[in-house]
């Protein structure tokens, strides 16, 4: 009896040491919980004033990534003073002592992170300037934070850079921003890479009308005799899209295939003139989703063509803007396929550096030329063929279509159509469409590379040798030989 007892009394006391350890491991544990989340160490530093791009290194800004810009915008038409407030969403991608933004001659009144005053100063950038912010306290990584900036101008003060504004003899004006000029009208992070959705505020006088990417969802009385109007661009857009105005300018209405929302911008004293060739784009736009095999990436398009003061064409995100000299030319509906085009090409897929605007404009020129051809108005063979035999110096002297050394050059444009071109009678046309349309899909409102591109062209034809193919095609200084045209030459 005597030994039992002992083993009893030996049973409770380990009962007693497990009890005692359980509530020891749930205390520590409940101890645990109550600490911070973040384990590492908070190391706040300034976030780099560029994003490193190939060609424009010190364009962008690195540190965080916006989610959302909300532009409240009052202009005051024939002055062209104007004051700005600019809300912003973003995440912190390391920990921030201080971040930086793009600006070009915009007046900085005050500026709030996370509803908290903060200091700043403006300094030189490579292309306008940079707005260095310093929030009251640090920001950490994986956080997201909130920017309000207030700030005043004037629309014709000459800026740092180049000017994204462009007049209008009415007294009005619309931007064209590409590459990095959307600096001259807010602050922003002005890289492709950081793509963002928007909201707009634009607020004008009574008469005047406004216009902006995305839906219009509703218009309110101002003070002074104004009116402000409202948009929503809910598909992430790169600054270099942005597409705002004021001008003595009528909204036309339409739809287009399976209910894309149309509304298009011209001006109020020359709608008959318009009305007609805006009309076009719900055609144009059912051709492109046939030849491309996909639907229109947004939920809204439109043209905007204005009066005067502009005389280029520009794919702003879902209301692409129009001098309007090119509907003096009887070809004009290729022109708006180029830019309808970029909506999928540039706008939805965006390339992830400027280094990749070939994935931009050799989709658009390659398009419009089979556009121009079903039109009659230019053979592909016969285009393709002058812009191959042009191609060979501008590689050596711009660089080939995939390493440019600069925007805006032959090699980008038709220089990148040929090498489309040439992809196409490689692999055939069954398989180039399913390489474009796989491109589309894979990379739907996100950015992407050049790289990109090419193992996307492998994995679709299941043919290692395809992207050897586009290498050369895209980065060679010399002109590959075009399949199935042993006869085509180089420019002598």
């Amino acid at each position: 009896m005597a030994e039992n007892r002992t083993r009893t009394v030996r049973a409770r006391s380990t009962r007693t040491t497990v009890r005692a350890a359980t509530a020891t491991a749930a205390a520590a544990a409940t101890l645990a919980l109550a600490l911070p989340a973040h384990a590492a160490p908070f190391d706040p530093a300034p976030g780099a004033d560029g994003v490193g791009d190939p060609l424009f290194p010190t364009l962008g800004n690195g540190g965080y990534d916006v989610r959302h810009y909300d532009l409240s915008f009052d202009f005051t038409p024939v002055t062209y003073d104007f004051t700005g407030t600019m809300k912003i969403k973003a995440r912190a991608t390391q920990d921030l002592s201080s971040f930086n933004l793009d600006v070009d001659s915009l007046a900085i009144d005050a500026i709030k992170v996370n509803g908290k005053k903060a200091t700043w100063a403006i300094g030189p950038g490579q292309s306008g300037q940079e707005l260095t912010v310093t929030p009251a306290g640090g920001l950490r990584d994986h956080r997201a934070f909130d920017v309000e900036l207030t700030y005043h101008g004037n629309g014709k003060t000459k800026p740092v850079s180049q000017p994204g504004w462009r007049y209008m003899s009415d007294g009005g004006f619309a931007s064209a921003a590409q590459a990095s000029r959307a600096d001259t009208f807010a602050p922003v992070n002005d890289h492709p890479s950081d793509k963002a959705t928007w909201s707009f505020h634009l607020t004008a006088p009574d008469g005047w009308t406004p216009g902006a990417n995305g839906n219009l969802t509703g218009t309110r009385d101002a003070a002074d005799a104004k009116k402000t109007w409202d948009f929503s661009l809910k598909s992430p857009m790169a600054p270099e899209l942005l597409g705002i105005s004021v001008n003595k300018q009528t909204y036309l209405y339409g739809r287009g295939p399976h209910g894309v929302k149309l509304r298009h911008l011209v001006p109020e004293d020359q709608q008959a003139k318009y009305k007609p060739i805006a009309e076009e784009t719900g055609g144009q736009l059912a051709w492109l989703e046939k030849t491309l095999g996909v639907r229109y990436p947004f939920d809204t398009y439109g043209v905007q063509i204005v009066r005067d003061g502009y005389s280029d064409a520009l794919e702003n995100q879902t209301l692409s803007l129009f001098g309007p000299s090119w509907f003096d030319k009887p070809t004009y509906s290729t022109t708006m396929v180029h830019e309808l085009t970029h909506q999928w090409f540039g706008d939805s897929v965006t390339p992830a550096t400027w280094q990749d605007a070939w994935m931009n404009e050799g989709p658009a020129v390659y398009y419009a030329a089979v556009w121009a051809d079903q039109k009659g108005f230019q053979p592909i063979e016969e285009k393709m063929k002058t812009a191959y035999a042009k191609l060979d110096a501008v590689r050596k002297t711009d660089g080939p279509p995939g390493k440019p050394t600069g925007l805006g050059g032959f090699n980008i444009y038709d220089g990148a159509a040929v090498s489309l071109y040439a992809l196409n009678q490689q692999i055939g046309q069954e398989q180039f469409e399913a390489v474009m349309k796989s491109w589309l899909g894979k990379h739907r409102h996100g950015n992407a590379t050049t790289q990109d591109f090419i193992a996307n062209a492998v994995e679709v034809t299941g043919d290692a040798s395809v992207g050897t193919f586009l290498n050369h095609w895209l980065f060679d200084l010399d002109n590959p030989p075009m399949p199935g045209h042993p006869d085509w030459g180089v420019a002598k």
